[in-house]
């Protein structure tokens, strides 16, 4: 019986003598529904509790129920914001400064939580003005992206905004509560206080 003839994988030929190029940046390159695809997802399990950088482009999720006011106790030692729970305001509003929490997420795609300070009936001329100008970039950055930079010789933040407010240039935000948020951003980092046993409490108290 003859030997049955080989079989040979056929490439395909080159093109005009030039073979083709295995680095094909078509074969390479990952669409946007990769993930969705090979039911990979990313986990969001850090929240920073930040100002806006002054280099970075932002948005805020327009959503009502993707901010709230709340008491916070701003350390600026540390760089950190504890959030208080009703009760504990009412017991140390000395310390205390309201604001309005934002959930915000920058050209990279990485979502914190934006507290930005209520102005008070006491508040008076520049110091009014720096909380108010921050409200204002907020809600601008809600329909379009803003940069926020403090301007100290206009004594206020200046908001600078991109001219083309587009739906398809609107960020992906993550499919999370604003609750589970808040959660990631306080609670995980010991940054949540609900008692007086809590080390900033100590702290505050001369403990």
């Amino acid at each position: 019986m003859a030997d049955k003839p080989k079989l040979h994988a056929v490439e395909d030929p080159p093109i005009d003598g030039i073979p083709p190029d295995p680095f094909n940046l078509d074969e390479l390159k990952l669409g946007q529904d990769f993930e969705a695809a090979t039911g990979v997802r990313k986990l969001l399990t850090t929240v920073p509790v930040r100002k806006p950088g002054r280099q970075e482009w932002i948005r805020v999720h327009p959503g009502e129920n993707y901010r709230a006011t709340f008491g916070v106790i701003d350390l600026k030692a540390d760089s950190e914001f504890y959030l208080l729970t009703a009760n504990m305001v009412r017991h140390f509003s000395d310390e205390v400064i309201l604001v309005t929490i934002y959930t915000a997420i920058n050209k990279q795609g990485v979502l914190f939580l934006w507290p930005a300070r209520l102005p008070t009936p006491n508040d008076r001329g520049r110091v009014a003005r720096w909380y108010s100008s921050a409200i204002e970039a907020a809600e601008l950055a809600m329909k379009r992206s803003v940069r926020v930079n403090s301007n100290l010789s206009l004594g206020a933040y200046e908001t600078t905004v991109t001219d083309n407010p587009l739906p398809e240039n609107d960020p992906v935000w993550p499919d999370l509560t604003f609750q589970e948020l808040l959660r990631i951003g306080f609670q995980k980092t010991g940054c949540f206080v609900d008692n007086f046993d809590h080390p900033i409490i100590k702290q505050l108290r001369g403990l």
